[in-house]
């Protein structure tokens, strides 16, 4: 997949709205970039379409598109022109994007104020959206086993959704089920073990710069794992020059 001007606007977009991502990327060999540029490209696009309005049926209408562009690559047929989806496209087969529409319409969560339904009703979410993510990325560099990549997704979306709880309760929302230091405690380890599975189980070395956050993920796991009062105060965050000496770990082992 060729670095062209369409995967240049991406890396740009991921630059600007997930510069912890575009440091993991730019540490992936250069023949994955343009890959994993596309992909966290359009995750970033597709995140945010429910926070820019107020009005939930323009915030849906954002997701239709993506949905319909999703089912447009699916069908192999003709795909709409877009700095996003025209790259995105060229590297997605039919399972791919059928992944990337259950990502899209477990984002339609973020749109409304109501809370999980339930743990199992969590659990779904952060499968769907970083699970299916992170192995979408994985396969766009080669074959491999979905089960160790999803389970790593796992465990970096809840690494995620840790680090944003402070904002999302400042928004308005219930980000929880169990906001207790007990049920964090219990998350987090959730998804450290979700992640030694991962790890135990392996995936082939094409996919490992897929997995290059991981280190930064298992250390916000640990961390609220340990203190689950950092999560509420918004003390998760690795400082940046850890962050860096675990990224180029990782580029450079290749142990994620």
């Amino acid at each position: 997949m060729a670095f062209d001007q369409d995967i240049q606007g991406c890396a740009e977009l991921v630059q600007r709205g997930a510069p912890d991502r575009f440091r993991a990327v730019m540490a992936a060999p250069p023949a994955a970039r343009a890959v994993l540029f596309a992909v966290h490209a359009f995750n970033l696009e597709v995140a945010r379409a429910p926070w820019v309005t107020q009005e939930s049926m323009i915030a849906e209408m954002r997701l239709q598109w993506w949905r319909d562009a999703l089912d447009e690559m699916r069908r192999g047929g003709p795909v709409r022109r877009h700095e996003v989806a025209t790259p995105l496209s060229r590297m997605l087969d039919p399972g791919g994007a059928a992944r990337l529409d259950a990502l899209v319409e477990a984002r339609r969560w973020d749109i409304y104020r109501e809370p999980f339904e339930d743990i199992a009703h969590f659990r779904d979410y952060i499968g769907k959206t970083s699970g299916n993510l992170v192995v979408t990325a994985a396969l766009g560099l080669g074959d491999g086993p979905e089960d160790p990549l999803q389970r790593a997704g796992y465990a970096l979306g809840l690494a995620s959704w840790l680090r944003a709880v402070p904002a999302l309760e400042k928004a308005g929302r219930i980000p929880l089920v169990d906001g207790t230091h007990d049920g964090v405690r219990a998350l987090a380890r959730e998804g450290l073990e979700a992640l030694r599975e991962a790890r135990r189980a392996g995936v082939p070395a094409a996919l490992r710069p897929a997995l290059l956050e991981m280190p930064q993920a298992a250390a916000v796991l640990r961390r609220a794992a340990r203190s689950p009062g950092r999560v509420g105060a918004g003390e998760l965050e690795i400082s940046p020059a850890r962050d860096r000496l675990m990224l180029i770990g990782s580029a450079l082992t290749g142990r994620w």
